[in-house]
């Protein structure tokens, strides 16, 4: 989790993923500190299926396979989705992925944040993430970020993913305003607004 990592630019506490840990402990305080990201009353989705993928909590269990994914794509995430070499990088270790996954459980047990695998629909391999995370921009309940391994973008997986998404969140999420940084709004824009705040 240290630099960018999976995080959204801007906000400081980092949300999501890379090398360095954030204990369980640091997530309890983070949920105390910070409110919920979904109504009290709100059931978060578990599971949300589209053609050839599934979209499912990360967690502990899927460590192996997650880390599988964004250590084939190194370069490429560094491009795409971090603008960073902060995350992914070389030498993240197995244990160091398994702490980032029991954090990101920590963080949606906590509705602090949710992070979602992309999996093929038989579960045994990666194909990318998903992201729904408190924006530090205001005007919009909330930001979604996704990514997809290298070789799954040069198949067109990404513009497929990214169809769907949209649709889910509408339609199965509570916001109103929904910020897709570097898609629905380019890379400047969104970062002279997290520059602001």
């Amino acid at each position: 989790m240290a630099g960018l990592g999976r995080a959204l630019v801007g906000i400081a506490l980092v949300l999501s993923t890379g090398a360095a840990s954030v204990s369980t402990a640091a997530v309890a305080a983070e949920a105390v500190a910070k409110p919920s990201l979904v109504p009290a009353d709100f059931a978060v989705p578990k599971r949300a299926v589209g053609e050839g993928f599934q979209i499912v909590p990360l967690g502990p269990e899927l460590a192996a396979i997650d880390k599988a994914a964004y250590m084939s794509s190194i370069a490429h995430l560094q491009q795409t989705f971090t603008r960073s070499t902060a995350w992914p990088h070389e030498g993240i270790t197995d244990a160091e992925a398994m702490t980032d996954m029991e954090t990101e459980q920590a963080r949606f047990e906590g509705r602090i944040s949710f992070a979602y695998a992309v999996l093929t629909p038989d579960g045994t391999r990666e194909r990318g993430c998903v992201y729904v995370q408190p924006s530090p921009v205001p005007g919009y309940d909330a930001v979604v970020r996704l990514w997809v391994t290298e070789a799954e973008y040069e198949a067109g997986f990404e513009d497929e993913l990214y169809a769907f998404v949209p649709g889910w969140i509408e339609k199965d999420w509570p916001f109103a305003r929904v910020a897709y940084p570097g898609r629905s709004i380019d890379w400047a824009t969104w970062d002279a607004l997290t520059a602001k705040n």
